[in-house]
């Protein structure tokens, strides 16, 4: 079984009690999709086992340690900087997306790409079934954005015409 074949079973274990919020569709859904988008610009390996495991940090009984344990410091690195640091006692809503913004964008370009492909498959689903959170969402957005600087051109671009295009 190949390292990416591995993620995929790990992330789907550790999402099987998940959903999409809008669908009702099981959760590694979402991870596949941002694999999928990192996957049509210039990747490695790498960087598409940390697109399918982005979340499972964040909304998981799994830590940055166990992603090193099974798939590498470099896979858990970019999973770190994928993940959201900020905490309920940070401040207000504004002050935790900027602080965790501010976290994504000081990683490498792999994880700020991977970032950008979250947010792309993130963006339609907000914007078509919650459109009160959306008015709240495009700015947090657009903000982390404009941060992404090292990400891959191409979605980055393609990102910022998304975000367009639903504002």
């Amino acid at each position: 079984m190949s390292n990416l074949d591995r993620a995929i079973t790990f992330a789907t274990r550790a999402h099987r009690n998940q959903v999409r919020k809008y669908s009702g569709e099981p959760y590694i859904t979402h991870p596949l999709a941002v694999m999928e988008i990192v996957a049509t610009v210039p990747h490695t390996e790498e960087m598409l086992i940390a697109a399918v495991l982005h979340d499972v940090v964040e909304d998981c009984d799994v830590t940055v340690q166990d992603v090193c344990d099974q798939f590498g410091t470099v896979v858990g690195m970019y999973v770190e900087y994928l993940t959201d640091v900020s905490r309920p006692g940070d401040g207000n809503r504004r002050q935790r997306k900027e602080r965790d913004a501010y976290h994504n964008a000081s990683g490498p370009a792999e994880a700020q790409t991977i970032k950008i492909a979250d947010l792309i498959h993130n963006t339609a689903d907000i914007a078509l079934n919650d459109p009160r959170f959306w008015e709240v969402y495009k700015h947090e957005k657009w903000f982390t954005l404009n941060l992404l600087t090292e990400a891959d051109p191409q979605l980055w671009l393609q990102a910022k015409n998304r975000l367009k295009e639903l504002w």
